[in-house]
C-alpha cells in the first residue's frame, strides 16, 4: 500500500514519499512563478528559459526541501528529540526564499518574470544603490550561495539526527543488559 495507518485511522505517507511529493511540489511552485510573471511568453517558453538558465537551483531547491522533509519525518519516526521543524526549517525556509529571489532576477534580461523587473526598479530604495548594484550583479552567484546554505542546514540535521539515533541505540542496549 501507498502508505500506513495511523492512530486515528488515516493514511500517513513514508517519508521518502512525502519528501518527494514536497520536493516535485516546490518545482512547480517555482515555475508557475515563472509563468505567473512572465506574461510576455508563452508557458512552456517561460519554463524553458528558466531551465536553461537555473536548472541547477531548481532542482536543487526541489533536492533540498524534499531532503528537509525527510530528515525531520524520520526524525519523526525514530522518536528523536531534534529541533529540526525550528532551526531547520526557518533557516531553510528563509534560504529558500533567498535562493528563488535570487534566480529570478537572472531572467529577466529574457524577458522572464517581468514583475521581478518592477521588484528590481523597487530594490535601490530599500537597500541603496551599492548593495542593489552588487545584488543584481552577482544574482546568479547568491542563489547558488542559497542552494550551499539549503544543503549546509541539512547536512548538520543530518548529523544530528545519526547521533541522536546513536544514543538511542546506546541507550537501549544498556536498557537490555539491566534487564
Amino acid at each position: 500500500m501507498g502508505g500506513i495507518s495511523s492512530r486515528h485511522g488515516g493514511m500517513v505517507m513514508h517519508p521518502i514519499q512525502k519528501s518527494i511529493l514536497v520536493g516535485m511540489l516546490t518545482i512547480v511552485i517555482y515555475l508557475s512563478v515563472v509563468i505567473a510573471t512572465t506574461p510576455a511568453l508563452e508557458p512552456l517558453d517561460a519554463i524553458n528559459a528558466a531551465f536553461q538558465l537555473n536548472a541547477i537551483v531548481i532542482i536543487g531547491m526541489g533536492v533540498g526541501v524534499g531532503l528537509q522533509i525527510f530528515l525531520s519525518e524520520k526524525s519523526k519516526l525514530l522518536g528523536c528529540n531534534l529541533d529540526v521543524k525550528k532551526k531547520a526549517f526557518g533557516g531553510n525556509s528563509g534560504s529558500t526564499a533567498a535562493t528563488s529571489f535570487f534566480s529570478f532576477f537572472s531572467l529577466v534580461p529574457l524577458g522572464c518574470c517581468g514583475w521581478w523587473l518592477y521588484a528590481l526598479s523597487l530594490l535601490p530604495s530599500v537597500v541603496g544603490t551599492g548593495v542593489s548594484a552588487v545584488l543584481i550583479e552577482h544574482s546568479q552567484t547568491l542563489a547558488y550561495l542559497g542552494l550551499a546554505v539549503i544543503f549546509s542546514f541539512n547536512g548538520l540535521t543530518a548529523l544530528k539526527l545519526r547521533k541522536e539515533k546513536k544514543a538511542q541505540l546506546g541507550n537501549s542496549s544498556i536498557d537490555s543488559r539491566l534487564s
